[in-house]
This record gives C-alpha cells, sequence and structure tokens, in this order.
C-alpha cells in the first residue's frame, strides 16, 4: 500500500503542467532522434542535455528519460522503412521489418512495433514501480567498501560486455578513469594534471565528453557514410492500416509477453541493454514460433519480440541506476552525469533524500508510455518525413546545437574546445572500434570511486583486506573480474578456434 501511495504521489508531479510538457518535449524529441540513422538515444540525451540548464531537476530528467525511452520507439522507423537501424537496438527490426513494407505492410509493420513497445515499456514500468523499492531496502547493506566495490562492478561490466573486444573496453574505462582525476584533489587541495589553465581545476565536464563522444563523432560518421538524403520505402500511413489485425496479434502476443520480460531482466544488467535483449527476443522467437520459415521474409512477430524486448530494457536500465547508482546502459551512463549535475545522486538513499523526484520520475514513465502510443498511431505521417532531411542539414544543424550546448556551460570558449577535441578522438574510437560508453561512465563516477577507496582505506586503517573481508564487498568484487575474464576467455576461443579452421 505504501508504493501505491508513493505512486499516486509521484503521478501529482508528472501531472503538473511543466512535467506534462517536459515529457511530452522528450518523447517527441526521441521519435525523432530514434528515427534518424545513425544517432540514437545516447546521442540524443546528450546533444539536448544544455537544454534542461536552470530547470527543475524533476522535470529536467523527465524530459531525458523521455528522450530515452521515444528514441526507442523511432528506432523501428526507419528499420521498417529504410532497412538502416536508428540505433543498434533496432537492429532485428530490420529483418522482418523491411520485408514486410516491400510486401505493402509497412503500416502494419509500425503499427506492431508501436503497440509491442507500449506493451513491453508498459509493462516493465509496472514490474520496475514494485521492484525498485525493494532494492533500495539494501542502503543498511551498503558502507563506503561496498560502495568502491559496486561502482567497480558497474565499470568491469559495462566495459567487458560493451563492443567486440573487453580489452578495448578496459582501455576505454581507464582513459576515463584518468581524465576524472583532473581538477583540484579535495583532500589536498592540490591541482592535478592542469597544466596551469584554471578552467581545469573543477576537473572536466562530463558533458563536454559526452557531447564530443556521441554527438559529434556521431554526426562525423553519418557524414562520411551518407550523401545526399535517406531513401525510404514510399508508402501511405494512416490510423486504420496502422492497426494489426487479429491474425497478427495471435502470431504476436505470446512473443510479445516473453520479450517483455527477457528484455527487462536483461537491461537491469550493466553492459546489456536493448541491443542484446533484441537480439536474444528475436532468437527465442523464432525458435518457439509455428512459422519459424517466415522469419525473415516478413513475419509480423519478428518485428513485435525486439520491439517489446528493446524497450523494456530501457525501463529496465532505470532499476540499477536509481536503485544502485550503476547505470545499465551507455544512455545511463549520461543520465547518471546528469543526475549528478543536478545534484541528485542516484543510489539507494535516493528513494528516502528525494522520494518525489523518484517518484515523479516513475509516474511519467506511464505518462509517456501513453504519449508515444497515442502520437505514433495518429501522427506516424509526420515523423516519417523526418527521412526526408538531407544529411548535410541534418549534421550542421546538429552540430550548431552540439556547439551552443557546450559553449552555455561556463560561457567559454575553452569547453567548446574540449567538445571539438572528444568528437575527433570518438570518431577514431568508433573506427578503431573502442566503445566510448566505458569511458563517459568511468568520468562520471571516477570521483566516487576514489572517494569511496579513500574512506574504506581509513576505516580499516590502510588495509586492502577490508574489501575482502566483508562479504558484499567480496561477491561484488568477484563479479566485477567475472565480467572481465569471462569475455576474454570466449574471445579467445573464438580465435582459437578460427585459426584453427
Amino acid at each position: 500500500m505504501e508504493t501505491l501511495e508513493l505512486l499516486i504521489n509521484g503521478f501529482a508531479v508528472a501531472l503538473q503542467g511543466q512535467s506534462l510538457l517536459a515529457c511530452l518535449i522528450g518523447v517527441i524529441g526521441g521519435v525523432i532522434i530514434g528515427a534518424l540513422p545513425g544517432l540514437g538515444p545516447s546521442t540524443g540525451v546528450a546533444v539536448l542535455l544544455p537544454l534542461t540548464f536552470g530547470r527543475n531537476p524533476t522535470t529536467a530528467i523527465i524530459m531525458l528519460a523521455g528522450i530515452y525511452y521515444g528514441a526507442m520507439f523511432g528506432g523501428a522507423i526507419s528499420s521498417i522503412l529504410i532497412n538502416t537501424p536508428g540505433d543498434s537496438a533496432a537492429v532485428m527490426t530490420c529483418v522482418d521489418g523491411y520485408p514486410l513494407a516491400q510486401q505493402g505492410r509497412a503500416g502494419a509493420a509500425l503499427g506492431m512495433s508501436t503497440l509491442a513497445s507500449f506493451t513491453g515499456g508498459t509493462i516493465s514500468v509496472i514490474i520496475f514501480t514494485f521492484l525498485a523499492p525493494k532494492l533500495a531496502e539494501a542502503v543498511l547493506w551498503f558502507g563506503p567498501p561496498e560502495y568502491f566495490a559496486l561502482m567497480v562492478m558497474g565499470l568491469s561490466t559495462v566495459s567487458g560486455l560493451t563492443g567486440k573486444s573487453p580489452f578495448k573496453g578496459m582501455a576505454s574505462m581507464l582513459v576515463g578513469l584518468a581524465l576524472s582525476t583532473v581538477g583540484v584533489d579535495l583532500v589536498t587541495g592540490k591541482p592535478r594534471f592542469c597544466f596551469g589553465r584554471p578552467e581545469l581545476f573543477s576537473g572536466i565536464e562530463f558533458i563536454t565528453v559526452a557531447l564530443g563522444l556521441f554527438g559529434i563523432a556521431e554526426l562525423i560518421n553519418l557524414a562520411a557514410g551518407e550523401s545526399g538524403q535517406l531513401k525510404r520505402t514510399e508508402v501511405k500511413l494512416s490510423f486504420r492500416n496502422m492497426l494489426p489485425n487479429k491474425e497478427d496479434w495471435g502470431h504476436s502476443w505470446p512473443h510479445i509477453l516473453r520479450g517483455t520480460f527477457l528484455g527487462f531482466l536483461i537491461g537491469m544488467l550493466p553492459g546489456a541493454g536493448g541491443t542484446i535483449a533484441s537480439f536474444i527476443s528475436y532468437s527465442m522467437a523464432k525458435q518457439r514460433s509455428k512459422r519459424a520459415e517466415l522469419f525473415g521474409k516478413g513475419a509480423i512477430e519478428g518485428v513485435a519480440a525486439p520491439e517489446s524486448a528493446n524497450n523494456a530494457a530501457s525501463v529496465g536500465a532505470f532499476v540499477p541506476l536509481l536503485a544502485l547508482g550503476v547505470p545499465g546502459s551507455a544512455t545511463t551512463a549520461v543520465l547518471l552525469g546528469a543526475l549528478m549535475m543536478f545534484n541528485l545522486r542516484p543510489g539507494p538513499l535516493i528513494f528516502q533524500q528525494a522520494p518525489e523526484f523518484v517518484w515523479g520520475l516513475i509516474a511519467s514513465m506511464y505518462v509517456g508510455n501513453v504519449m508515444l502510443v497515442a502520437l505514433m498511431l495518429l501522427f506516424i505521417a509526420a515523423f516519417v518525413r523526418v527521412l526526408d532531411i538531407p544529411v548535410h542539414l541534418l549534421v550542421a544543424s546538429v552540430f550548431v546545437l552540439i556547439l551552443a550546448g557546450s559553449f552555455s556551460l561556463n560561457v567559454g570558449i575553452f569547453e567548446v574546445g574540449i567538445t571539438v577535441a572528444f568528437g575527433a578522438i570518438g570518431y577514431v574510437m568508433k573506427r578503431l572500434e573502442y566503445p566510448p560508453a566505458p569511458l563517459v561512465l568511468a568520468l562520471v563516477l571516477g570521483h566516487m570511486l576514489e572517494n569511496s577507496f579513500r574512506q574504506s582505506l581509513i576505516m580499516s586503517r590502510g588495509s586492502m583486506s577490508i574489501f575482502f573481508t566483508r562479504p558484499l564487498s567480496l561477491i561484488l568484487l568477484a563479479v566485477a573480474v567475472a565480467a572481465v575474464v569471462i569475455p576474454a576467455i570466449r574471445n579467445y576461443q573464438r580465435a582459437s578456434a578460427s585459426r584453427s579452421t
């Protein structure tokens, strides 16, 4: 009953005029960003983050969260109409979505993706509502050693599961940790790695790094890979032809439910996210379908399964973010930085310290999902027109927006220079297949990691044994080691197998 009372209070926050407007702006922006190939939710959140400066923290995070799950909805548009996923989580939607569009069933495919996304997102929010407070009760188990081990686990899992090589993920993470040491040491009061630049005394702003790595890098990649206009399948879309028929529902609903629960569970795992969830959900749908032979040729359930999973995963990623302070994806890593920018420290205590914010955010997810399904079904034709924007105009517009956002941080050109520099670094990292998410995450968590480590050593009078004699800390560190070692062993085995053949 207490949870329901808190949720009702959350709706009182989420249904306020400014919260509704923020949610609407967020989901519309998210759908547009999701529909544009090459961008995706992490880029969208990073690029639009400066728009939240000076706003109420709850309103700001509601808008950013709306961008996140709105982009998961929008990713299906380009996947189905132009066979190009808006982001990696929508890759599997292309497999059957585009063949359906070629068969003249683009409306049904888009409608099924919308309703599957809505179902997956809404059921996941309901689970989240009752699960997150239970996880927050773990606050009694956590001291500085446990927080240190938890952050190590978060960093290692993201590094180990992001990208093709765990070693490249680890290298990216180490660079982020190194960057987090820039600035004045809070203990000694001495500047570290500032090179005489007063702009660096407060450290490197994570926003400037995120804008460069996720924003400018993606724009460079988009400009280098595309020219002219995005070519799409011409279809007439209306509310009627977007409603799936009884046969479509009969084939799809078991896969939607399975994808929802699977996606939510996978989304809670740091580093996993919607991409893995959609791949696994599609694979299971094909295995369990009575018409597996149609998969890849235009099976409607081949659209429903991954779309329900990736949207459920986007909600699941908020569970470790809010309850434990550990991001579950690249997008939630950016959101973690945004939370800390607004002096909101996620973790078990946030449910006690900022209940209005937490429950307002949760309630806004219910509202946002209703907004999204209404917008997608009623105004899908308008969103599809986004694909007609010339690539050079799109790149130029977003580039100017990014530079304006970085300049507005401290009204200085220094931040703009950092953003551009990390844009170039991000493009090189992308070409060399170094994942940017571990770098951003390490930059955000670096200060807390260092403080927890120092506090732990003070508690133990300099002994490292405190991390191994406390059971919870030991378990978390063991998971952290496994998250790095297991992917490394699997990569080695695959390399050995390929050499032998």
